[in-house]
């Protein structure tokens, strides 16, 4: 990558890359649990790797702090007691109780008694598995799940008298009785009397570890305590099957379950998932190996010695080939939320009635760049749309298309700043176009509603319900689409009116979802609908950096106008320096870009030179003040996380009684006092994750040496993306940086969409 050595005197001519630093290497970084070896491990597009991680980051303290937030999480635990109930109702309709630690009958026992032949090598798997029948399918959840909010921070059934009784047994215990309002929020009720009988359940509280649930079971239960018993494997089952979902699976294979399980000091891996089956804490499911370059298992000689005419034995049964399956264990809610979601998305593909000529319509507005997507929306319910920033004009195209021909149309973008920027292009595309239609009579129709997907889902935003729950539109465009996680895919695809055609469309390059499930991916390999790669690229140097490294390339781009700069340093000290120096003095003066439209990103939130680090110099240089409201002052930038995973940059305003003012996304946020430290942090400095959705004037990335191994090509896609018109890279780690957007894809993520896909849609669309 050749562009000028510096931004101004940054940087003198010559000056050598630094090499990885061993200072602060790893600095404040806790290892992920399980490390990577049983599948449950962080993805590398999570920003780790330079320290602890914050708010909004899949994997991070973020995760945790998040379930605390009861205030602004309420449709989460309603969700959450949702489906408990459901696991209730499911175990009341069995023939006969099934105790934890027996025996399991029936298919569940077939099911686990196969996988422990497979891993001990007794049997191979083809040879334990048939060709499995067909499950009967659930029934698809219903399609509006929008939990009334409750006014207080906690549920309604949720009285102080229930707190203090938890409250009380973890003080007992030995745990930070803070801990009280979730844990009676996470138990629902009788939460003191759940965690005296399996003080273990304390890990369904988020941020909980397993080391700390084994302490607090000792102090309760004393010499009862110990590694095998049947409760603490269990609850350890779940656990990582929670932590397996922070890091995007939305299930494990059996084997890398088991292997974690062992990691964990649970003796008896098979018989604690067998408990978590029992018990409905988790979910079991084969599903048959069909993915491209896996062959059929071989069949066996005496399968085809027949009597020398060809004709079938007496067992015709033996002729057919047998498929390996994979063995998965997963939690319901996102077992569920993958089934529902396959099924919408079929019904959708399936639904869209006969044209009749129809179609023809359309065609008028199939011109230019947007003309190969208006065509495969006409004859098609569901189209798959690739492409940059550039490429949004054609989604732009298809709205404006499709309100001319007077269907109710919505887009929603992941953040709001992709929305204020589609629905700018939107009004002017409008505005530009002959014979628009400037009548209130349009927005009444619901053509062109822009949205975020949080607030369509919430029903703050959109073109509202009708009776049934579906949502008032035929076109639905989602943007920002790698951004969705499972559940959100599943909400938008259940409520959708039969006919109505669904529109996915993003960026593939970039960072995937921050909750479970690799929706986007998994549709674009799955093939079942047609796929429409947009051929306008990103303009600029910038544009034509991002575009290289999208496809494994670093170029040398040409940056007359100072474009694209790199400085080089030597460690994170000078980092550090040189950034507060860039956004401080240098982009301002030598770029015009004013300080506030200038965004820092760096991988990891602690380490030499995080964001922790980051936001604390570049405060003290932009806006110094005593941090008088709970370490911020007013003008100071944040960034909010009410829920993990949505981030929104924004602004201190004031603090009162009622807590701190923010300015968030041009709306204003009251943010109580006691949650402060939990949702609202400097935001001068943040992570990839934090800003995927977003761009700026101006983005200086900041890559000190201890950033190395968090570094891959998704995140460095990501990162550089983000700057619109300048891009400084503040660059010490050498070579690593090459070396990641050449070799270190997205780590997989274990989902069973793709399976559910072929299952629901066999014959792939035409593209």
């Amino acid at each position: 990558m050749s562009t000028e050595p510096s931004a101004a005197e940054e940087a003198e001519p010559g000056t050598p890359s630094a090499g990885p630093e061993s200072e602060g290497s790893g600095a404040g970084t806790e290892a992920p649990p399980d490390g990577g070896a049983d599948g449950t491990a962080p993805t590398d597009e999570g920003d780790t790797g330079t320290g602890g991680t914050g708010a909004g980051e899949s994997g991070s303290e973020g995760a945790g702090d998040g379930a605390a937030q009861l205030s602004e999480a309420e449709a989460e635990l309603a969700a959450q007691r949702e489906l408990r109930e459901r696991i209730e109702r499911r175990k009341a309709e069995k023939d006969g109780p099934v105790l934890a630690g027996t025996a399991l009958s029936g298919k569940a026992a077939d099911l686990l008694a196969a996988v422990r032949a497979v891993e001990s090598g007794e049997k191979p798997p083809a040879g334990v598995f048939g060709d499995p029948e067909p499950a009967p399918r659930r029934a698809a959840p219903e399609p509006v799940r929008r939990p009334q909010p409750v006014p207080s921070g906690a549920p309604a059934s949720m009285t102080s008298e229930s707190v203090d009784a938890v409250r009380a047994v973890l003080v007992r215990g030995g745990a930070p009785d803070s801990l009280a309002p979730q844990a009676a929020a996470t138990l629902g009720e009788g939460a003191d009397g759940q965690l005296r009988a399996d003080p273990w359940l304390l890990l369904r509280v988020a941020g909980v570890r397993p080391e700390q649930a084994d302490g607090f079971a000792r102090a309760l239960l004393g010499a009862e305590a110990a590694p095998d018993d049947e409760r603490r494997g269990r609850a350890v089952t779940v656990w990582l099957l929670e932590q397996a979902a922070i890091a995007g699976h939305t299930a494990l294979e059996a084997p890398a379950l088991h292997a974690a399980l062992a990691q964990r000091s649970v003796p008896d891996p098979d018989a604690a998932v067998q408990s978590a089956l029992a018990e409905g804490d988790a979910l079991a499911f084969q599903d048959a190996l069909e993915e491209p370059g896996v062959p059929p298992a071989p069949r066996r000689s005496e399968d085809v010695a027949g009597d020398g005419d060809g004709a079938e034995g007496e067992d015709g049964d033996e002729d057919e080939e047998v498929r390996p399956v994979r063995v998965l264990i997963g939690l319901e809610r996102y077992a569920l939320a993958e089934e529902s979601l396959a099924d919408g998305l079929a019904r959708v593909v399936n639904s869209l009635p006969e044209q009749d000529g129809a179609a023809a319509a359309w065609e008028p507005a199939a011109t230019g760049s947007a003309a190969e997507l208006v065509r495969a929306v006409a004859g098609h319910g569901l189209v798959l749309h690739t492409g940059g920033e550039a490429s949004r004009a054609e989604c732009v195209a298809l709205v404006a298309a499709a309100a001319s021909l007077g269907l109710r149309v919505c887009a929603a973008a992941h953040h709001p700043d992709g929305r204020r920027r589609f629905a700018d292009a939107l009004a002017s595309a409008r505005e530009a176009a002959p014979g628009a239609d400037p009548s209130p009579a349009a927005e009444d129709r619901g053509d062109g509603v822009v949205v975020t997907v949080a607030g369509l889902l919430s029903g703050e935003e959109g073109p509202g319900r009708d009776r049934d729950g579906m949502l008032r539109t035929d076109l639905l465009v989602v943007l920002d689409a790698p951004q969705l996680d499972v559940e959100s895919a599943a909400m938008l695809a259940e409520s959708l009116p039969d006919g109505a055609r669904l529109v996915l469309s993003g960026d593939p390059g970039v960072l995937w979802s921050a909750g479970p499930g690799r929706v986007f991916a998994d549709l674009l390999a799955a093939r079942v609908c047609p796929q429409i790669a947009s051929r306008t690229p990103d303009p600029g140097p910038v544009g034509e950096l991002v575009s290289g490294i999208g496809i494994g390339e670093l170029n040398q781009v040409e940056a007359p106008g100072r474009e694209v700069v790199i400085i080089p340093v030597r460690d994170a000290g000078e980092a550090v320096h040189r950034t507060v120096q860039l956004v401080a003095d240098s982009v301002p003066r030598a770029i015009g870009i004013p300080a506030g439209q200038t965004q820092v990103i760096t991988p990891g939130h602690g380490g030499a030179a995080g964001t922790r680090v980051l936001n604390t110099a570049l405060k003290e240089r932009l806006n110094p003040g005593p941090g008088r409201f709970g370490g911020f002052d007013p003008d100071d930038r944040i960034v909010y996380t009410a829920v993990p995973g949505r981030s929104v940059p924004g602004r201190v305003v004031k603090a009162d009684a009622a807590g701190l003012h923010l300015e968030c996304a041009g709306g204003p946020v009251v943010v109580p006092k006691e949650r402060v430290e939990q949702t609202v942090r400097h935001g001068w400095a943040i992570t990839a994750h934090q800003c995927v959705g977003i761009r700026w004037p101006a983005a200086v990335v900041v890559l000190p040496g201890d950033a190395a191994q968090a570094l891959s090509r998704p995140w460095v896609y990501t990162a550089f993306g983000r700057a619109a018109q300048h891009l400084s890279v503040v660059h010490g780690v050498d070579q690593a940086l090459p070396r990641a957007v050449a070799e270190v894809a997205a780590r997989p993520r274990t989902t069973r969409l793709p399976t559910l896909l072929r299952t629901q849609v066999p014959a792939p669309a035409p593209a």
